[in-house]
């Protein structure tokens, strides 16, 4: 095999698929990228059995070929060089050099192609479509609240349901649920997955976040396929029904404010500053008709602040972590929020008025706090 491509081409097609190689494995084969020049274009693939990504990388084949190289050190040797083209070649011995301008990497260990766990295959018939802007968008506002352990599988992944022309995307991890909704150019057919927050994460980092750039989701049985530009992901889905979370949600509330979300944000964050990490003090509201008072007591001090609102109902002091309100605030782009509870122990809801959003929060004791 004998290939030339510019240094910038390859450092973007190893950028993509190294995401799929496993920081840690008992398998070598797992730790690398396979080059693919067998046919008319070149073809970087990694795959650790869960998450597999393909990516096309221009250049010019000058001897067609296969080999799989450690991915750490191809990427290192990449890296270094200057922005100029790289000719690699690779012999039957599996053998590979690296050459960029006066720079030659000689004898660089490769494997043979055919010990690679390539993607599996996937009948691409049954898909949905929408832009690359949304889907990273949708992954950012609510990857934070899957569970981060693997106590419960399907709390680590987000549940993606079809119905119609809409796409709603579910995480929780028993504290918090998130839900965003989105509308579909399109109809589908219905249609339930659980993806694993890490693909998502992953390909997160890929998309361009452009509005005219669109994804198409495939899906099948086991997997789902995220296709776009050049590059195609493959992940396992998830197996399992997912949580009846219809049954956690509700219209019902005795307390309703709006209050500005940045204000509250930073007051939050403010708040925070008298927390050590790993101390889990709550932060209490205290909503009277015009106003709500923020506080917080620790070992470091106490903080007190009040945030005009606008209320509806009954009066009512609350406790929260306040990691959870600071996540869900975060990521919602609204200028104002809107802020539903029932009772001091019952989940309160942040959503707007057509629900493309949610964040329920559950409270937490904050008896403690108080003396």
């Amino acid at each position: 095999m004998k290939l030339i491509c510019s240094k910038s081409n390859l450092q973007k097609g190893v950028n993509i698929v190294s995401k799929a190689v496993p920081s840690k494995t008992t398998m070598p084969i797992l730790e690398c990228i396979l080059i693919d020049a067998s046919a008319n274009e070149i073809k970087f693939t990694a795959n650790d059995m869960e998450l597999g990504i393909e990516t096309k990388v221009e250049g010019e084949i000058l001897e067609k070929g296969i080999i799989a190289v450690n991915a750490k050190t191809f990427s290192d040797i990449i890296r270094s060089f200057p922005d100029s083209d790289v000719i690699i070649e690779s012999d039957s011995n599996y053998q590979i050099s690296i050459t960029c301008e006066k720079s030659h990497f000689d004898k660089i260990s490769g494997k043979s192609g055919e010990d690679f766990s390539y993607l599996p295959y996937i009948e691409k018939s049954d898909y949905i479509s929408l832009s690359q802007y949304t889907l990273k968008d949708v992954i950012r506002q609510t990857i934070f609240s899957i569970a981060d352990n693997d106590n419960n599988k399907l709390m680590t992944g987000e549940l993606f349901e079809i119905h119609d022309n809409e796409l709603k995307v579910v995480s929780l991890d028993g504290h918090r649920i998130s839900i965003r909704k989105i509308e579909l150019k399109d109809s589908y057919p219905d249609r339930k997955v659980v993806v694993p927050g890490k693909s998502l994460q992953e390909i997160s980092k890929i998309l361009s976040g452009e509005t005219e750039d669109e994804v198409h989701i495939f899906f099948t049985s086991n997997h789902i396929v995220f296709e776009f530009d050049t590059t195609t992901i493959v992940s396992r889905l998830i197996e399992g029904e997912y949580f009846k979370i219809n049954q956690m949600l509700s219209t019902d509330y005795e307390t309703k404010f709006v209050i500005n979300k940045k204000e509250l944000l930073s007051c939050i964050n403010r708040a925070t500053l008298l927390v050590k990490e790993g101390d889990k003090k709550p932060i209490i509201f205290t909503i009277k008709d015009t106003n709500m008072e923020i506080r917080i007591n620790s070992q470091l001090g106490s903080m007190k602040e009040e945030i005009d609102i606008e209320k509806e109902g009954k009066d009512i002091m609350i406790g929260f972590n306040p990691k959870f309100l600071i996540d869900a605030l975060r990521v919602i782009d609204d200028e104002s929020v809107t802020i539903y509870m029932v009772n001091p122990k019952a989940p309160c809801f942040i959503r707007d008025e057509e629900q493309k959003y949610i964040y329920l929060i559950l409270p937490v004791n904050f008896n403690s706090a108080v003396n």
